[in-house]
């Protein structure tokens, strides 16, 4: 289980990485706070923190749970891809919200795997 330990603290090393990108951009827009909005670049960088920080509230326990009762090589197989789709994700609705499809995706897809992957090695374990 080390392995998926390893990948939800870089999940959250990520996270944060993505909120020192939103005080950067603060700064460089001078957007005030509380303000989130008054300049597009800024509440870009915003929804991409806020949108991983959407993301993390199921991909976290989905991660663990796929690990637990599936398999942690696989979780945390999946558990990359998700991690390279966020900076994809980044990236792309930086340079154009619309392109964001591919990151979203990437970060997507295996958090869909994870829970049903999860759910499904649950009630398994548990009639087994």
């Amino acid at each position: 289980m080390e392995l998926i330990t390893i990948v939800t603290m870089f999940a959250l090393i990520e996270y944060f990485y993505f909120g020192a990108k939103v005080g950067i951009a603060r700064e460089k827009y001078e957007i005030k706070a509380p303000q989130t909005t008054g300049n597009e670049m800024f509440e870009r960088y915003y929804r991409v923190h806020c949108n991983t920080a959407e993301q993390l509230i199921s991909f976290i326990p989905a991660l663990w749970a796929f690990g637990y009762y599936v398999s942690y090589m696989y979780a945390a197989g999946l558990g990359v891809v998700y991690l390279v789709g966020r900076l994809i994700y980044l990236n792309a609705y930086i340079k154009e919200p619309n392109s964001r499809a591919v990151g979203a995706m990437l970060s997507g897809i295996p958090c869909i795997i994870m829970i049903l992957g999860g759910l499904i090695g649950a009630f398994i374990s548990y009639f087994n």
